[in-house]
């Protein structure tokens, strides 16, 4: 038999090495754009829920945000917001000493089976003691106490706190009393809820501190706050639980990581595990694939165009303030921007002038539209340049100039 020798291996050829190429290549595009994909947002054991960031306003995740369900105790949130706002008046102050009624007493019928601070009529308590048992200890007792020395009577309290609401545009809440036991009038939504708690965080600073609070003892009784969070995330440093039979377990969290703060609400769950462990799942989800920062400085020069009939031939032009936005991590690189300018520009021009607008842009969605304004002024010129300048402009717009 003839001797046959193996035959060598073939070397690749040009076109296969340029397939590998390919396939090495759309791999590791797919794996970068990977680290761009915002998965679905958690299954949330809860009448209603959302999760919003605080400073941008953005709805990261909702779920009937809108329907109106009895708040039990997270009443309490607005209650603590209308003293805030006696307090910073200066129509009441935490020294203050307030007298408690039978009605405020924590042994009224009324409040039998539900949580108190314990306070008794003739025993001294201040307006800065009952805040702590409104916030911590979520007395019932306390509420009362509040609201008649604020507004005389319960309801004339609650009257305050629906004006309050109002100018809050909370328009699916309605405040019945002051504490949030049953009424069937008394009602709230998530989306209520959460602007609510913005505006504590952000108006009232000093008085938010309290809602970090992890105990309080008032009468010789100490008592622990109720959002277990607190304890178990040193982010989270606020709100509120409720609870009634009528509304379930509700939580209204705020919880802040590496400068970005989010808001999140929780109504109608089955147990205080579950609200819980449902607000630390919407958090955690935001924060891993979320992040809010300023996008677009306020009072940063964007452009710098032409100026006609003034004493300057340029205005610088920006916008007024931060533009502040929440995006999916990794996705600002990918933030377009679109200047279109006023044409002409002609002086005088005063700071904050509109010239035009800037438009963001991320994969193909307008996000935001914000005036364009003169950063700077600039003042007519004389006579004659302004009509040496008309001519310019002329013969600009005659030539296509």
């Amino acid at each position: 038999m003839p001797n046959t020798l193996p035959r060598p291996s073939a070397s690749p050829c040009p076109r296969a090495i340029t397939a590998c190429l390919t396939l090495l290549l759309a791999a590791f595009s797919v794996a970068v754009s990977a680290q761009n994909i915002v998965p679905a947002p958690p299954e949330v054991a809860a009448r209603a829920y959302l999760l919003v960031d605080a400073n941008s306003g953005a709805v990261l995740v909702e779920s009937n945000a809108d329907e109106q369900l009895p708040p039990a105790s997270l009443t309490k949130l607005m209650t603590a917001y209308v003293l805030a706002s006696e307090i910073e008046a200066g129509r009441v102050s935490r020294d203050d000493q307030v007298t408690v009624s039978r009605n405020a007493w924590s042994q009224n019928p009324v409040f039998n089976g539900s949580s108190l601070m314990w306070i008794e009529p003739r025993k001294p308590v201040t307006i800065g003691q009952l805040e702590q048992g409104v916030v911590i200890s979520s007395g019932n007792d306390a509420t009362v106490a509040v609201a008649e020395h604020i507004a005389g009577s319960e309801a004339a309290f609650a009257d305050l706190m629906n004006k309050h609401a109002a100018e809050l545009g909370l328009h699916g809440t309605y405040f019945a009393n002051s504490h949030g036991l049953p009424h069937p009038q008394h009602l709230t939504t998530a989306r209520d809820l959460a602007t609510l708690a913005k505006n504590i965080i952000a108006r009232f600073p000093e008085h938010y501190k309290v809602y970090s609070q992890r105990d309080y003892t008032y009468n010789d009784i100490k008592q622990y706050n109720r959002n277990k969070l607190l304890g178990e995330d040193p982010s989270v440093d606020g709100l509120k639980t409720g609870y009634t039979r009528e509304a379930g377990y509700g939580l209204v969290a705020s919880a802040e990581r590496n400068g970005m703060r989010l808001i999140s609400v929780v109504m109608g769950t089955e147990s205080t595990r579950a609200r819980a462990r449902e607000t630390r799942s919407l958090l955690n989800y935001g924060f891993r694939f979320y992040e809010t920062d300023v996008m677009v400085a306020g009072a940063e020069e964007l452009e710098k165009p032409r100026v006609w009939k003034g004493v300057a031939d340029y205005v610088s032009v920006g916008i007024a303030d931060d533009v502040v936005m929440t995006l999916p991590r990794g996705k600002r690189n990918n933030l377009v921007r679109e200047l279109v300018l006023m044409d002409p520009i002609s002086a005088p021009l005063a700071v904050g002038d509109a010239l035009g607008e800037l438009t963001l842009t991320l994969d193909g969605e307008v996000l935001q539209q914000i005036p364009l304004v003169a950063l700077e002024p600039v003042e007519a010129a004389g006579f004659f340049a302004r009509i040496w300048d008309m001519l310019l402009m002329w013969l600009a717009q005659l030539f296509g100039g």
